[in-house]
């Protein structure tokens, strides 16, 4: 597996067989794998050195270990976690439906009971994970994938996992965890305890984006982007869709709030607004 060598992760060679390159995303690169003993496919994910050198290992290993005792059907399961040569990685069933983001970037728009439908079932996920204290921290479309018959939320997890164990180190770097495009006001301004209120208003950035095929804000540089989060108020729906109904735009609209206090407080909650439900 020579990619997967010098990308860091020499160690799981005798296991997987890769398959091809996947992808880069912000923080890792992907390759699609199989393994030997079953010939599972799997997405194996290689921190970029800039975050692993940042990292406490063991914490890390420990931190992301917990992941494995998330199950719920809308959550992509953890498979394990490895280590080579300054690179850090972790493995995923691989979900053979492609993600959110292929369609956004394919120009699919989705109806409002599509959009309604993706949103109850990211809902689900992360109301169980917030029973367990995770908080995903970095849903956007990409981490959005169709597998099979249902929806699922991968790297459920890591950012805690990455920002846990890279502790100062890693707010002195500069270094962003999360994607610009789709953070809470308060993960904006650097909050490092955030609760399931901001994974709520990122939750409703892509139920905004499925409806309108546009950020809620966009801007030349992830600074002006993470502004707006911070202090400007969302584009109305209705405008550019007015046979939109009513409640769903103000159901977009109440999770987007800048207090988390006024957002719905569970993602259920949130998507019972958008089904008109009082």
């Amino acid at each position: 597996m020579p990619e997967l060598v010098d990308a860091g992760c020499s160690e799981l060679h005798d296991r997987y067989e890769l398959i091809k390159r996947l992808g880069k995303g912000g923080m890792a690169d992907v390759f699609l794998a199989k393994r030997v003993t079953d010939g599972l496919l799997v997405a194996i994910k290689v921190l970029r050195p800039e975050f692993t050198r940042t990292m406490g290992r063991k914490m890390f290993h420990r931190e992301i270990s917990l992941l494995k005792n998330l199950d719920h059907p809308n959550i992509l399961p953890l498979l394990e976690s490895g280590e080579q040569r300054e690179r850090l990685c972790f493995i995923s069933p691989y979900a053979d439906g492609g993600s959110l983001a292929d369609r956004f970037n394919e120009g699919d728009l989705l109806c409002t009971d599509e959009a309604v439908g993706l949103a109850r079932q990211l809902a689900a996920a992360l109301d169980y994970a917030h029973q367990h204290n995770v908080v995903h921290r970095d849903i956007k479309p990409g981490n959005v994938l169709f597998m099979e018959d249902r929806v699922v939320l991968c790297d459920f997890g890591v950012a805690r996992a990455i920002i846990r164990s890279g502790g100062d180190r890693l707010s002195s770097s500069g270094l962003l965890v999360g994607t610009p495009h789709y953070m809470s006001p308060e993960q904006a301004s650097g909050a490092s305890k955030l609760d399931g209120m901001s994974d709520v208003y990122s939750m409703a950035c892509i139920v905004y984006e499925a409806l309108m095929g546009e950020p809620v804000f966009d801007g030349p540089s992830a600074a002006a982007v993470l502004r707006k989060h911070r202090g400007a108020s969302p584009p109305s729906l209705r405008v550019v869709k007015p046979g939109l109904p009513e409640y769903v735009e103000n159901a977009v609209h109440a999770a987007l709030e800048k207090n988390p206090r006024d957002r719905p407080q569970s993602a259920n909650a949130f998507v019972d607004l958008l089904e008109g439900k009082s």
